[in-house]
């Protein structure tokens, strides 16, 4: 995962200094830095669910809640943005286990998302007033469930990667209205050790499944730059 990390961010790093500026004749003054404010509200997953093993299986869902952060923005040309940003969401993990041998039983987790991406964002120059925008991201997902009843937890890692697109709607100079849709996927995160703590049962249970959350919200842009 952090060989992954790096090399998507050497490669960002390269596209965005490899960019060849605009004529002055333009209007261009060189590379421009923005600070991105998010709170967006998380749609619920209602059906995550692992492979059969061994005759046992889970499934499940993951609540909705407001996920917050915050994202610093470099753009080495006027319409494109290379971003560093970090999400997190504090929501509950709800799962059903079945064991032919062990008996069924449910457990409800808190869990915390954790979201580090670096992604481009390419704009579209409507007026100086509405910007929209679509992007890509790619990056890790740090998840960590606890049982609120032994207060045992357990963290996973995971590769995620994440789409988007909105709208800056810009109040003055420098600072703008965000409006955005996005869809974040974490591949193979819920399972194996991420529920680690929860008696028998849970220890056993191997099987892993993506998980896909669709957001919608907005917040705050401030040009530093």
């Amino acid at each position: 995962m952090k060989k992954l990390f790096t090399i998507v961010l050497i490669l960002a790093g390269t596209y965005a200094f490899g960019q060849r500026p605009q004529s002055s004749s333009s209007g261009y003054t060189g590379p421009s830095v923005r600070l991105n404010g998010y709170t967006i509200y998380a749609l619920a997953d209602n059906h995550v669910e692992s492979g059969y093993y061994s005759n046992t299986y889970w499934e499940g869902s993951i609540s909705d809640g407001f996920q917050y952060g915050g994202g610093i923005e470099v753009l080495p040309i006027p319409t494109t943005g290379i971003e560093i940003s970090y999400m997190r969401l504090d929501s509950k993990l709800d799962l059903y286990y079945y064991d032919p041998i062990g008996g069924n039983d449910t457990y409800l987790f808190n869990l915390a998302h954790n979201y580090i991406f670096i992604g481009g964002n390419q704009y579209i120059k409507v007026n100086p007033k509405v910007e929209p925008y679509a992007g890509m991201q790619l990056g890790m997902a740090v998840y960590t469930a606890e049982n609120p009843t032994t207060h045992s937890s357990g963290t996973e890692t995971k590769f995620a990667w994440g789409i988007k697109a909105g709208l800056n709607i810009w109040l003055s100079e420098k600072v703008g209205i965000k409006m955005q849709t996005q869809l974040l996927s974490a591949v193979q995160a819920i399972g194996g050790g991420i529920y680690f703590g929860t008696g028998g049962a849970g220890a056993a249970v191997s099987g892993f499944s993506t998980y896909y959350q669709f957001n919608v919200g907005g917040g705050l842009v401030f040009k530093l730059k």
